[in-house]
């Protein structure tokens, strides 16, 4: 094989996953545990703007990925960090409504992950931090008889796309994704 070019298995990876480039293979799905979680629709935010209890409030993030807020109106936070949101719901107060504006973002309630499958209850769940697999099937009442034990098929969109890879039963859960408990064929 000549410098430069992927293997044929690497072109058939990144063929699967989406890539309009066979160069341009995805991240595994464990790289996206270092990046700074980044808010979507289902996600409900606490915004505390000090001095100001009028607008101090809960809001929920819309299915368009956006909150309608007092003074600031309608403000697209999908595929941001609380901090971004933070910073710009400061620009927008500041643009004409508050001198100095002390904002906090925090998130109230992350939205739900979803299992499926071989578990006893199958369903939508509100996700607790620092999940793993193994947690959401206890949630979901357990395995059943026929369940594999040992590994999950996990569902996670990363931006525009939608990543699906098999993980062990320790592995860290999101909002937002989706495990799937396969039947075992022995």
């Amino acid at each position: 094989m000549r410098p430069g070019r992927l293997s044929p298995a690497l072109a058939v990876v990144a063929a699967l996953a989406g890539c309009a480039s066979p160069r341009a293979v995805p991240p595994p799905l464990s790289a996206t545990f270092d990046e700074p979680y980044q808010l979507a629709s289902g996600d409900k935010l606490k915004v505390n703007v000090f001095g100001q209890q009028n607008l101090t409030s809960s809001y929920a993030v819309e299915p368009d990925g956006s909150i309608a807020m007092p003074l600031v109106g309608r403000l697209k936070v999908a595929g941001q960090t609380s901090d971004q949101v933070r910073a710009g719901i400061e620009s927008r107060l500041k643009a004409g409504y508050l001198r100095d504006p002390n904002v906090s973002v925090e998130i109230e309630a992350y939205r739900p992950f979803f299992i499926l499958g071989e578990v006893t209850l199958a369903g939508q769940y509100p996700y607790i931090a620092g999940m793993t697999a193994q947690n959401a099937v206890a949630i979901a009442n357990g395995f059943t008889a026929r369940a594999d034990q040992k590994k999950v098929e996990l569902t996670r969109r990363i931006g525009d796309r939608v990543y699906k890879s098999e993980v062990p039963l320790t592995y860290p859960i999101r909002p937002g994704d989706t495990i799937t408990v396969e039947e075992r064929w022995f």
